[in-house]
C-alpha cells in the first residue's frame, strides 16, 4: 500500500512547475557561490574547499530550506483544495501511510537536489579554473546533507499540513535556514534541526571533521524526524475526526 501511495504522490509531480524551482534554485545557489568565490579569490586560497564554503553558505542558508518548503507545500496543495482531505481520509490506507509516502517523496526530491548541487559544484570549480583534485569527502557531505534535508522535510511537512497557505512552509524554511546558521555559529547547531544541514555538509570548515560527533548528529536528526512524523500523524487523525 505504501508503494501505491508513493506512486500517487509522484503523479502530482508530472508536468508540474515544481521542476522549475528544483532546477533554478540550485543553479542560482551555485552561481552566487561561484561568483562570491571569484570575487574573493585573493583571500580564499584553499581551492575546492574555499569554493565549497561559498556554495554551501548560500545553499544551506537560503536555497535548500526554501526548496524543501516548496516541495512540502506542493505535495499538500491538492489535499488543501476543495475539501480533498476528506476524500483522502476515507481511502483504505492508514494515516501513517499517507504521511510516510509524502515524506519519502520529499526525501527523494531532496536526494535529486543534492546530486544536482554536487554536479553544479564541480562545474563551478571548472569554471573557476580549479585543477586540484576534488575533495574526497564530497560524497559524504552530499549524503549527510540529504539526510539533513529529510529532517527539514519532516518538520516543514508538518507546517504544510497545518497551514493551508503555500507561502508559509516556504517562509518557515527560509527563516529556519537563517536561524540554523546562527545556531551553528553559537555552537548549538546539533540542537536545532535547520542547523544540521550546514553541520553535515561542513559548510564552515570543510577541511575539518563535522563540528559535532556522528552519534550526536544521528540522535538529534532521528529525534527531529520522529517529532515531525508523529505530529503529522496526530494532526491527520484529528482531521479525520473533524472532517474539516
Amino acid at each position: 500500500m505504501l508503494i501505491w501511495s508513493i506512486r500517487a504522490e509522484l503523479l502530482k509531480l508530472r508536468r508540474s512547475c515544481i521542476w522549475i524551482a528544483a532546477l533554478v534554485l540550485p543553479l542560482l545557489s551555485a552561481v552566487f557561490g561561484t561568483l562570491n568565490y571569484l570575487g574573493n579569490i585573493a583571500i580564499l586560497q584553499d581551492a575546492w574547499y574555499s569554493l565549497w564554503t561559498q556554495h554551501a553558505l548560500f545553499y544551506c542558508t537560503l536555497f535548500a530550506p526554501t526548496l524543501v518548503g516548496i516541495y512540502c507545500a506542493y505535495l499538500c496543495r491538492l489535499e488543501h483544495l476543495h475539501g480533498n482531505w476528506n476524500m483522502v481520509m476515507t481511502q483504505p490506507i492508514t494515516v501513517h501511510t499517507v504521511v510516510l509516502s509524502k515524506l519519502v517523496v520529499v526525501s527523494l526530491l531532496s536526494a535529486l537536489t543534492q546530486l544536482l548541487i554536487g554536479a553544479l559544484f564541480i562545474i563551478g570549480g571548472l569554471v573557476a579554473g580549479l585543477t586540484a583534485p576534488l575533495p574526497a569527502a564530497l560524497p559524504l557531505w552530499l549524503l549527510r546533507g540529504w539526510w539533513s534535508l529529510t529532517v527539514q522535510s519532516a518538520l516543514l511537512l508538518a507546517v504544510a499540513l497545518v497551514i493551508r497557505s503555500f507561502a508559509v512552509p516556504v517562509g518557515a524554511g527560509l527563516l529556519g535556514g537563517f536561524c540554523g546558521i546562527a545556531a551553528v555559529v553559537k555552537g548549538y547547531g546539533v540542537y536545532f534541526p535547520f542547523s544540521l544541514l550546514p553541520l553535515s555538509m561542513c559548510s564552515h570548515h570543510p577541511t575539518e571533521p563535522m563540528q559535532c560527533s556522528g552519534t550526536a548528529f544521528a540522535i538529534s536528526s532521528f529525534v527531529f524526524v520522529l517529532v515531525g512524523y508523529c505530529f503529522c500523524v496526530c494532526w491527520l487523525r484529528m482531521r479525520d475526526v473533524k472532517t474539516g
